[in-house]
């Protein structure tokens, strides 16, 4: 008699049906979501959590971004988030027990003009008083960096320097999803696909279970953690976001061997690439200017951006394109995110990172874990509340934040 097959092999996790009731609900089964409840697990002994995510996991933004990782941002709060989160990606290889390919392999930010230079000097300088590795780059270092960039002055926007992060990189980013889940699974959360949030169950002011295609489930608190789709989620708990939901494009060429060592970004052009595992390039640029759900976008933005990478790697002339994607960016009006408690009691968010929701991932789940857990803010997350948008404490990282990555 043939030996049967093991009912949960340990590479997958479970996928059960919803309990009843648990002490924490996750609204959204991404990068976001499995992180916070990793970490409500891990730090905050709390194990009776579902993530409830309305279609497979991992598959929306988790699985339409370019996996860049990088903390040299401007300001204070955005550095320290930021930095905190890369320290996170440095150890969780070995604490997740996954390699998911996390390669600090640099960034490079590009210089065009001499308003892009200071800036650029600038946010070097504040990047190493907060403990972020950076430096400026002249052209010829930029080039050593990168022996493919251009850096001839016969271009439109010739290269006059570079901001460089060496711990800065990428990871593959379904494996950081199953590497979380995995986790999470292992330490009993439920992780619920096909499960779609329809609205919100109140005692008073407060939050006390959500409603789902799949019937009613109690909680004691709930986290959301559905990027562009967040504020729709506040709008059926009865309160509004101060965010804005676009496409995001990005596409990859045909495979090549290895030729781009790095990550280039370029505002200025507004162009980024990088090459991935596999060998693809991966390149992407700013969102679209209109507000929507369409994951596709306009095609004036992949136009646009070729001419930008052609020029700046000459090299990238005769490679193919391959495919193109979309994803749906949640953006603050100060480019900055939301990771804070709401109106309603015991209900939190966790949006607004726009392009900086990759990296991000597990300096979010680790700040909105605390948040949910406690009642109350980490200290990394304590400037990036609601109360913000009344007060004008804003975070204004549009400089740092103005490419898509």
């Amino acid at each position: 008699m043939a030996e049967s097959l093991p009912e949960h092999p340990e590479f997958l996790w479970r996928n059960p049906d919803p309990k009843p009731s648990y002490d924490a609900v996750i609204v959204g089964g991404g990068g976001h979501g499995l992180a916070a409840a990793y970490y409500l697990a891990r730090n905050h002994g709390m194990t009776n959590i579902a993530i409830l995510e309305r279609g497979w996991l991992a598959g929306g933004n988790m699985a339409r971004n370019t996996t860049i990782i990088r903390s040299n941002y401007l300001w204070d709060e955005s550095a320290a988030i930021y930095e905190h989160s890369i320290r996170l990606w440095e150890q969780l290889p070995e604490e997740l027990d996954y390699d998911f390919l996390f390669s600090q392999r640099g960034v490079l930010n590009l210089a065009h003009t001499l308003q892009d230079v200071r800036e650029s000097r600038r946010r070097a300088h504040a990047n190493q008083l907060n403990g972020v590795d950076a430096e400026f780059l002249s052209p010829d270092e930029a080039k050593e960096v990168c022996p493919i960039l251009n850096i001839s002055d016969d271009i439109r926007y010739p290269v006059l320097g570079a901001t460089y992060q060496a711990r800065a990189g990428i990871a593959k980013h379904d494996h950081v999803a199953w590497a979380f889940a995995r986790a999470c699974d292992a330490m009993g959360v439920d992780i619920i696909q096909n499960c779609e949030v329809t609205g919100f169950v109140k005692d008073g002011n407060r939050v006390v279970g959500v409603e789902t295609n799949r019937g009613r489930i109690a909680a004691g608190k709930v986290g959301l953690a559905a990027a562009g789709h967040s504020s729709v989620l506040a709008d059926l708990a009865g309160f509004r976001l101060p965010i804005r939901s676009r496409p995001l494009q990005a596409l990859v060429s045909e495979l090549f061997e290895p030729v781009h060592p790095t990550v280039v970004m370029s505002n200025h052009v507004h162009v980024y690439v990088s090459q991935a595992h596999k060998g693809e390039l991966v390149m992407g640029a700013g969102a679209d200017a209109y507000n929507g759900y369409g994951q596709r976008g306009g095609f004036h933005v992949i136009e646009d951006q070729m001419a930008a990478a052609v020029e700046l790697f000459p090299i990238f002339s005769r490679a193919h394109l391959l495919r193109t994607w979309g994803g749906v960016v949640d953006t603050t009006d100060d480019a900055s995110p939301v990771v804070s408690p709401t109106p309603i009691d015991e209900l939190y968010v966790n949006c607004g990172w726009g392009t900086g929701g990759f990296k991000g991932t597990p300096g979010a789940g680790f700040t909105f874990a605390h948040t949910i857990a406690t009642g109350s803010p980490h200290p990394l997350n304590e400037p990036f509340l609601l109360d913000r948008f009344e007060t004008g404490h804003l975070i204004d990282e549009h400089g740092a934040a103005g490419v898509a990555h």
